[in-house]
Parts: C-alpha cells; sequence; structure tokens
C-alpha cells in the first residue's frame, strides 16, 4: 500500500478551472455550505486538503454536470488526466410532482424560486416525500476515478466537488438538475400549478361575489345613487397602512426575466433591485410626512 510520501505532486496546467475563493471557505450560500459539508463527511482530511489545493491551482480541466451525474477530468502527477464521475440518485416522476405540489402550496416558495433564489427551509419539503436534496451519506455520493488511489472519493474527487460547491453558489438550479430537473423544467411546473389555482380561484371569487351582489345591491335611485357612486365611504379612514419588506425583491423583475435590450442580465437585475427599492424609500417617506 503507498504511503502519501511516495505520491508526486501533479503537473501544473495553465488553463485549468481555478477555484474562485484561494483560501477559507469554498461556498458562500447556505445551499453550497450544504454541498461542501455533505463532502466534507465522506472523503478523508487528507484527501480533503489535497482536494483543495488542486481545486485552487486549476488542477480541474473540465467539468460537466448533468441529471444524476457529475463527470470532470483532473490532471494529476501522471501525463494522462484522471476521469473523474460523481453519480447522484436521480428522483421519481412522481417524487417531482409531489414536490411541485408541496411547493405551489406555500407561495413563498414559488416566489422565491421563480426569482432564482433558494428558500432556507426547502429541505424540508424533499423530506417530506422521503427524499434528500443534498447527498445524505456515502451511498447517495458514488465516486469512481481512473487513478491509483484505493480509497475513494480521492483527492480529484473532492477537488471537483469543491469546484461544484462554487457552481451551486451561482446557480442553486443546478442542484435541481443533478437531482433530475432542470431550471426551465421546475419553473414550468410552478407556473403551471399557480395559473391553474388561481384560475380556480378568480372563478370562485366572481361566482360569490355575484352571489352577495344579488343580494346586497340596492335598488337603483337615479339622481341619489349617481352622487354618491364617486365617493369614498368613511369607513376607509380607518384602515391600517402598513410597509413591510417584500420577501424577494423587484420580483416581477424576476419572474420576467432580463429584457432582450439588456446586455447584462445580472447588472439590470441588481439595477432594478435598487430602483424597487428608492421607490419604496420614497413612498414610505411620502406618506410618514402627510401623517
Amino acid at each position: 500500500m503507498p504511503s502519501f510520501s511516495e505520491y508526486r505532486p501533479p503537473i501544473r496546467v495553465p488553463d485549468g478551472i481555478r477555484a474562485r475563493s484561494e483560501r477559507g471557505a469554498f461556498a458562500t450560500t447556505w445551499w453550497a455550505t450544504r454541498w461542501i459539508t455533505a463532502l466534507e463527511r465522506v472523503v478523508d482530511p487528507r484527501r480533503l486538503a489535497r482536494g483543495r489545493s488542486y481545486a485552487r491551482h486549476g488542477q480541474v480541466l473540465t467539468l460537466e454536470i448533468e441529471p444524476g451525474l457529475i463527470s470532470a477530468r483532473v490532471q494529476g502527477s501522471r501525463t494522462e488526466p484522471y476521469r473523474v464521475t460523481i453519480q447522484i440518485p436521480v428522483l421519481t416522476d412522481a417524487e417531482w410532482d409531489t414536490i411541485a405540489d408541496s411547493l405551489t402550496e406555500q407561495a413563498i416558495y414559488g416566489a422565491h424560486l421563480l426569482a432564482g433564489q433558494m428558500p432556507t427551509d426547502i429541505e424540508e419539503v424533499f423530506t417530506a416525500v422521503g427524499a434528500d436534496l443534498f447527498p445524505s451519506g456515502r451511498r447517495a455520493l458514488n465516486t469512481t476515478c481512473t487513478c491509483p488511489d484505493w480509497v475513494e472519493p480521492c483527492k480529484h474527487a473532492a477537488a471537483v466537488c469543491y469546484l461544484v460547491g462554487e457552481r451551486f453558489d451561482e446557480d442553486p438550479f443546478l442542484m435541481f438538475q443533478l437531482r433530475g430537473r432542470s431550471r426551465a423544467q421546475i419553473t414550468e411546473a410552478l407556473r403551471a400549478r399557480r395559473t391553474v389555482g388561481s384560475a380556480a380561484d378568480v372563478e370562485t371569487q366572481d361566482e360569490t361575489f355575484s352571489s352577495q351582489a344579488a343580494l346586497d345591491s340596492p335598488e337603483l335611485e337615479g339622481e341619489a345613487l349617481l352622487e354618491r357612486f364617486w365617493a369614498a365611504p368613511a369607513e376607509i379612514e380607518t384602515l391600517g397602512m402598513s410597509f413591510e419588506e417584500p420577501d424577494v425583491a423587484a420580483l416581477p423583475i424576476k419572474r420576467l426575466g432580463p429584457p432582450p435590450f439588456a446586455s447584462d442580465g445580472a447588472k439590470f437585475v441588481r439595477e432594478m433591485e435598487r430602483a424597487y427599492q428608492l421607490i419604496s424609500d420614497e413612498a414610505r417617506r411620502l406618506v410618514v410626512e402627510d401623517e
């Protein structure tokens, strides 16, 4: 059995995928941190350290994420790069349908996801159907590598997982893609369910309003009724006003996505977030001064 002291340093490559973080944590968001934590539970500490070094020195040459599979090429100490594969169980169609139903029942989940953000307690939705969003153990993170290391996951697989964590930071929907659903499929399922639900609510409200209007509408009284038509009821003066921050900033813009004329979509969304905030602040100021 070879010792770690016998391993030669990897061959440096100029154009590898280099991690953004030069030191410290690889992840900045809670969901990417959960992925890294799951990795660190199943990998030997010494191989983790070498994996971080590989990731930060750009030893990973290619990295692809698709449903159920992460594949990469990693340059080690041998001339031929090693091939790394990481398999994650894909959820069934029935499981995804149940998850989509649960996400739709809680409006805040759909609002966050349609805005490209990850709700902090979304794991509970997956747990409720007996599934895991993140790998929960060694069996849920099946890694292979063409290197001669006799332990899996090896340092090359660890390097790949660290870089995947950074990818999750940038796009949380990659986690769903790994489990079998793309961002387009998720948002389409949520919008379809919300559309059906909204149509049913509107129909019920219309029926209720029509029935109540038939009971409550006074008989037409000519000029007397006309005089009151445009007048606000006295009760409106007692209505309370609240100014709570929205759960998701600039939600309409995020739902629709950047317009075609925006050369930098992310910058456009940031500018619209600031515009929404400035408008809200000014409206709040006007109301406070009026009071």
